[in-house]
This record gives structure tokens, sequence and C-alpha cells, in this order.
């Protein structure tokens, strides 16, 4: 059922509005084209930008700037409208979507036969009062995080400088081992740690994920501490409380970068078709995709980009099935086939086909450059997902 939409078109011309250029929203907008090229399409995002975000630990080596896509640039190659704007939903306004087909926007009415949501989730907020020696994701997705690390360790007064990274997942563990490996690089001393809320890093893989980057860290000397909260980034030094005793301590600290986690708020609800749920019914012209949807079916629902990609490809078709006759809608089943977590340039972890067939070191990392060569040539408009 994924390779075709299988829909006699009722009408010339869809009308799309798309909220969210992410993974999500980019995956939507490139197979509606693929299948209806005559799609009038409207994507609306706050940033100028789509960020390749999953790269972002690869600005050590790498400019920024090849991991940005003007949305331009996008409309430019697909003809569509790009808003620069945001749009937060609630149930009331989610229903008054569906029931005039349209959306107002800054006094503009945007009328439309299907509204896709793909506006992902955000990442959870750091000190209220941000700090210079503060970094998160976010600072990342403006600066290469090499020049970001080198103007922070030049203004630094002691001789005997520290970085502190905060949280021992996926996101945390690619950042740490780029950092260290940056470091080196540029002959810096810094002393580098892991602060982790859980015994042991990447807690929602299988085991032999933590065991292998565990030992890798001892390694490369970066020290681990785990079972441990942060509490707050100061002049010099960090402020942690230990788990399981409760009691606060500190170490010697010029930077704390923090990876907190995902916020999961303004979370929607879909059934297996990717349609929004309002008052447990699902609003038949308004979809959901990537890290704000949840999906009642059999299909993965975790926050990485394979899912968001999946789903912003179904509700594509979808939309296309429903438009048309006879309207059979394709139900969300997509499994992950595997994930690969990267350890700097040369090393990765991850598994492939099942999840206790561990890969590691180039193999891994050569599938995780496959899967991402395929998300680029999406962008392009070639697709190369057969499932």
């Amino acid at each position: 059922m994924a390779f075709l939409p299988f829909n006699i078109p009722k009408q010339k011309r869809l009308k799309v509005v798309i909220v969210g250029g992410g993974y999500a929203g980019i995956a939507a907008l490139t197979n509606l084209l693929q299948y209806a090229p005559d799609t009038d399409i409207t994507i609306i995002d706050p940033k100028t930008q789509h960020i390749k975000i999953t790269h972002l630990h690869e600005t050590f080596r790498y400019p920024l700037t090849d991991l940005l896509v003007p949305f331009t640039e996008i409309e430019n190659r697909y003809g569509c409208r790009h808003i620069v704007a945001s749009v937060n939903f609630d149930q009331d306004k989610l229903q008054e979507c569906q029931d005039k087909k349209q959306l107002i926007l800054n006094e503009e009415v945007l009328d439309f036969d299907y509204l896709i949501i793909a506006s992902g989730c955000e990442s959870r907020a750091v000190d209220p009062i941000r700090k210079d020696n503060i970094l998160s994701l976010q600072d990342f997705t403006i600066a290469n995080g090499s020049d970001l690390l080198t103007k922070l360790l030049d203004q630094g007064n002691s001789s005997e400088q520290s970085i502190s990274v905060v949280g021992g997942g996926a996101t945390g563990i690619q950042f740490l081992f780029e950092i260290k490996q940056f470091l080196n690089r540029i002959k810096s001393k810094a002393a580098l740690r892991l602060i982790h809320s859980g015994e042991h890093v990447l807690e929602q893989f299988p085991d032999g994920f933590g065991s292998y980057v565990e030992a890798r860290m001892r390694d490369m000397d970066i020290a681990f501490y785990p079972n441990t909260y942060y509490r707050e980034q100061q002049d010099g030094q960090i402020l942690l409380t230990n788990k399981q005793t409760k009691e606060p301590f500190e170490l010697a600290s010029s930077l704390s970068i923090l990876f907190l986690g995902k916020k999961q708020q303004n979370i929607f609800t879909a059934n297996a078709f990717g349609q929004v749920i309002v008052n447990q019914e699902p609003l038949q012209n308004i979809f959901v995709a990537g890290d704000c949807s949840y999906y009642q079916s059999l299909g993965s629902n975790t926050l990485t980009a394979q899912s968001a990609v999946r789903k912003g490809k179904l509700v594509a078709r979808n939309i296309l099935r429903h438009s048309g006759f006879p309207g059979l809608l394709e139900p969300y089943l997509h499994h992950e086939l595997g994930y690969v977590v990267s350890l700097g340039p040369s090393d990765a972890v991850g598994w492939l086909v099942s999840e206790g067939n561990l890969i590691t070191g180039i193999p891994a990392l050569t599938i995780k450059e496959l899967v991402e060569a395929q998300y680029d040539l999406l962008l392009v408009g070639i697709d190369t997902y057969l499932v």
C-alpha cells in the first residue's frame, strides 16, 4: 500500500497547508508533489531555513551552512509558498479549522483542503537566566560548534579548564564524542565529563549500546558521573546532586552544555491514518506528523527523524487517498529497521534489522551515512524510501 496513493482524483488541484518545516513537513511536501505535482502547498515555519538538526554535532567538523536549506530555495524548487510564522493549536481551534477549512494567520485567511501539523516538539528549557558559560542545542542551530567552543575556551580565565556535557541520550553522546575529538585536534587540555541522571548512557537502546559507549569513554579519558542530577552552572563550577543519596556536590566546570531531552507538550493524538482526534473523533481533513504526533497504531512513535519522515510520507499519501475515489486510507505500520549513534568521525554504535544485532565502528557509521543520504535525496525530490 505504501508505493502508490491509489486514488482517482475528484478535483483538479488540492490546497494543502503544512505547519512546520522540519523532517515530517518536508517529507509530506515532497511526497505530495511526487504523486500530485499540481498541489498548491503553503508551508508555515518560524525559521527562514530548514535545519538538518540531527547533524548539528558535526559542526565541530563542518560549517553549519552545510546543514541549512533556505526556505526560499525550497519555494523555488517546489513552487510552494513559505510564511514565516508560528501557529499554536488547541482543540477548539482545530475543530474550527476543520469546520471552516481555513486557517487565519496574521489577518490573512488561508483556505485549504487539508491541513498537516508537523510542528515538532521543543527541547527542554535550560536555566531561566542564561549565562555565557551555558550552551544548549538551540545555540548550535545558529553557530558552528567549533566557533562556540573556541570562543568560550579563549575567554576562560583558568589554565585548567573543564567542560561538562549534561545528558546521556543519543544527542548528548554524539556531541560528547565530537567535542572530545575537537579538543584533541586543537590540542586543548580541557577536561571533559558527562553528567547523566541514569545509571548508564543510552538506556532507551539495547544494553550493548551503553556498555560500548562507556568503554569508549574510558578509552578517551572522558569522566562519567551517572545517577547525577544537574542543578546549575555557576562561574567556574557546576552544582550537582547525587540521585541516590540526595547529597549536593560541586565540580570545577568552565562550561556546561545541556542536552536535557525533548519537552513533549502540545502532542496531538491521531488515528492509525494520521488524522487528528478531537473529542474522540478524527478530523477528516487535518493530519499530524513528526514529534508532535502520537498515532494510535502499531507503528513506531519514537521521537526520531526516521519516524518523522515516515509519518510525513504517510499523511501525504493518505491526503491523496482521502481526496479521491475510493478513499481507502493506509494505516501507519512502520517500525524502525535500525538506529545508529555516531561517536565521532570514525566510530558509531547501532543495531540493524533486529535490536539484538549490534554493529559498531565503521560498519555502523556507514549505515548511518546511507540513511542520512536518503533524506538528502528526498530534499531534492528523489525518494529512495521503499517502505
